[in-house]
């Protein structure tokens, strides 16, 4: 069976990943290379296992992880769809049981909250895993002058941490933010999506998303 680390450590995978970053990076975008997506991996990892989902769903939701964000490399506008696709084809090719296979590239075609539902466990956790991942080494530009606002709202927080209460059955996104580069206000106006669609995760592995933002709970 492919396991996460064989992933990981695949060349050709990580050389897509890579290139994807590079045209986010001549566009302006937030980082969304190795750092990301390991994070979102081992992120997705603990949310299933935490719930006590088998070891293999776990694994399965860590690839899922890694490989989320490649469809970037065709073009930022469905990179959910075309990551999806290039999922399919990597994975084939790693000969990959197809119900595997299923599992995951269903996941990275549904993490984006433009388009996507929370309609495995999989994809409920690789959801929740990205829209978590908000933090001040994501910003590339370092010159506060010209931050637009998702440079303020990613370098405003300093920390972030997603926390799973099993006995009352709920999942805890909190951030510590520093109001003077970025608003509260600031975080929802690009983020509310995002969180509606966290709720929606949450609810899906049997959770309440609970927000929380210097300590004032707001979701």
């Amino acid at each position: 069976m492919l396991t996460f680390e064989q992933v990981k450590n695949n060349e050709t995978i990580r050389t897509y990943i890579q290139r994807a970053d590079e045209s986010l990076i001549a566009l302006g975008f937030t980082e969304h290379s190795f750092a990301h997506v390991t994070l979102v991996a081992e992120t997705a990892g603990y949310i299933l296992e935490t719930l006590g989902y088998p070891a293999r769903t776990v694994e399965l939701a860590k690839i899922a992880g890694f490989l989320h964000d490649i469809g970037n490399l065709v073009n930022r506008i469905d990179h959910s769809q075309s990551g999806a696709v290039m999922a399919f084809r990597i994975l084939d090719n790693l000969d990959c049981d197809p119900g595997e296979i299923a599992t995951i590239v269903t996941a990275i075609g549904n993490h984006d909250e433009g388009t996507g539902q929370p309609v495995n466990a999989v994809a409920a956790a690789l959801i929740l895993a990205d829209k978590s991942d908000v933090r001040r080494s994501r910003v590339r530009n370092q010159d506060p002058t010209t931050f637009d606002i998702h440079d303020r709202v990613n370098y405003s927080v300093q920390k972030a941490k997603l926390e799973i209460d099993r006995e009352a059955s709920r999942i805890f996104l909190r951030l510590t933010v520093d109001t003077e580069f970025g608003s509260i206000m600031d975080y929802f106006e690009i983020f509310l999506r995002r969180m509606l669609l966290c709720r929606k995760a949450a609810e899906a592995l049997g959770l309440q998303f609970k927000l929380e933002i210097n300590g004032q709970p707001l979701m």
